[in-house]
């Protein structure tokens, strides 16, 4: 289709009467690069004759082949709302979605469902956000990786589009000193990817860069019937899909922040980095997150380029833009040293509990020891593991090789740049020792949690969660009487650097951040035992 005849087109699409089914009002909906209608029980989405460089729709078969990529790669989180690809006949004044005659324009064929079910316009709970981190990442583990030989991934791939979003955004002008901020940000991204590519191309190598979903953030995901349906890949670049999954689990992390919903955030972020083991990621995600607040400027940069002047929504896009850029701003100032937390105490003492309560107050990453000596087995978390004492994956080395995982993991993410806290029993000494060497080594804070309750709450936790079965540790009720006569409690010096939580009395969440700040500040360089 002509490209000036495309305005017609989209007008005429307003008419009920261009469907083949009901649709008494029709809805339209537009963004940088598509024009969706709301047409009874369907959407259709149309794709705009336009080249941005980093698309191109300016045939009618680049549109056709894009539409059914769409169809192929949306089918695999969303496989109930995509129905397939339509032809828009007649013309541009009087069209005819799907009836006979010459194509005139290619739509992809949807079932609608209410704008209120997607996560940018509804109240987010903990549950749905560990729900959607765990359906991402089993979709992770499961598309495909990217070929050796293939061009995707690799340093100068990840590169590219990082600058390339900086020129529409310099093309606005947005705040005085804009070029200035925009330079400072290209210096930063240009320094962190310099020092990153043995890590890029590590990951590449390791299988991490594969097809993902490409623009996952909370307005193509939705909550349609109780169940997440997450929508809108692209379609139109594979270099923008073929990517490293951490770059995609930084875009939902970023637009969380966004929201101002940094609590959820972090959830989100432990919960994915819990179910897929996939600690690495950490090492690139500041990066990625910067680059994911620049696409988010940039698409508000080209909406700006495309609406009328002076119009309200002009100043919502230029808002918009300015405060992704602000945020992009804000991931590339570290404000202070990483920090060391161990969480010990008895089966039932509520480490786990507190961990993920911290970990959405603090930007910390939770390491659970009941999930890792599991992934050390290849055991799925959801697995009872339930064997006689020293038995299956219980026994004595086994406990040794957990607490090595641990210590490696703790020291990864602290390299990092990020807070940990160590979740297990810690009932020897000599475990706990070796994390404060840890901290001593790397020359920054540790505080210890030393959580505790009554043997009568102890036992009702863990016959509750027994019978619950919800719960991924295996403790039972003999694990916690050895655990009691193996206990050495802590030394003086641990007492020190120690904040003691009765957990039997429900703990103000606030109280206890409190404490734990107060700790750190008189723990500025652990000297270990």
């Amino acid at each position: 289709m002509d490209v000036d005849a495309f305005p017609r087109l989209i007008e005429a699409l307003m008419r009920p009467d261009a469907y083949p089914h009901p649709a008494d009002l029709v809805e339209h909906i537009e963004t940088h690069i598509s024009h969706v209608f709301l047409a009874g029980a369907f959407a259709y989405k149309l794709k705009k004759p336009i080249d941005l460089g980093f698309l191109d729709f300016s045939t009618l078969e680049r549109r056709r082949r894009c539409c059914e990529e769409e169809l192929r790669l949306n089918r695999r989180l969303a496989p109930d709302l995509y129905i397939g690809l339509v032809g828009v006949a007649g013309t541009p004044s009087v069209p005819r979605i799907g009836g006979p005659g010459p194509v005139q324009e290619y739509a992809v064929q949807m079932h609608r469902f209410p704008q209120e079910a997607l996560l940018d316009r509804r109240e987010l709970s903990g549950e749905l956000i560990d729900r959607l981190a765990v359906e991402i990442a089993e979709f992770h583990a499961w598309i495909p990786v990217a070929d050796s030989e293939s061009p995707y991934g690799t340093p100068a791939a990840v590169l590219e589009p990082m600058i390339e979003n900086l020129a529409p955004i310099r093309a606005r002008t947005l705040l005085p000193d804009s070029g200035d901020r925009l330079d400072c940000l290209e210096s930063w991204m240009r320094a962190r990817w310099q020092a990153s590519i043995p890590m890029i191309e590590r990951r590449r190598r390791n299988g991490y860069v594969r097809e993902c979903h490409g623009d996952m953030h909370r307005g193509n995901i939705a909550l349609v019937d109780g169940e997440i349906r997450i929508f809108d890949a692209i379609e139109f670049n594979p270099f923008l899909r073929w990517i490293d999954t951490a770059s995609e689990i930084a875009f939902l992390v970023m637009d969380l922040d966004e929201s101002g919903a940094a609590p959820l955030a972090r959830r989100f972020l432990n919960r994915y980095l819990e179910r897929s083991g996939d600690y690495e990621l950490l090492a690139m995600l500041d990066l990625y997150k910067v680059y994911r607040a620049l696409v988010r400027a940039k698409v508000m940069a080209i909406r700006l380029g495309q609406a009328d002047p002076d119009s309200a929504q002009e100043s919502r896009d230029t808002s918009t833009c300015i405060r992704y850029l602000e945020l992009a701003e804000s991931y590339t100032a570290r404000t202070r040293p990483p920090r060391l937390l161990i969480a010990c105490g008895l089966s039932g003492s509520g480490k786990s509990c507190l961990g993920r309560r911290l970990g959405e107050a603090l930007p910390l990453i939770h390491l659970r020891s009941d999930i890792e000596r599991k992934r050390l087995f290849g055991i799925s978390e959801a697995v009872s593991s339930r064997a006689s004492l020293d038995a299956g994956i219980y026994f004595p080395t086994a406990t040794e090789w957990t607490y090595a995982r641990l210590l490696r993991l703790a020291e990864a993410i602290l390299g990092y740049g990020y807070d940990v806290l160590v979740d297990a029993t810690f009932i020897t000494r000599a475990r706990r020792a070796r994390f404060w060497e840890l901290a001593r080594r790397r020359c920054i804070p540790a505080v210890i949690l030393a959580l505790d309750a009554s043997v009568d709450v102890l036992r009702s936790r863990i016959i509750c969660r027994q019978a619950e079965n919800t719960d991924v540790s295996d403790a039972d009720l003999l694990v916690l009487e050895r655990q009691r006569l193996a206990l050495e409690p802590l030394a003086d010096e641990e007492r020190a650097r120690a904040v003691f939580i009765d957990t039997g009395q429900s703990p103000s969440l606030p109280e206890v951040l409190v404490r734990i700040e107060s700790a750190f500040v008189s723990e500025h360089a652990p000297t270990g035992q």
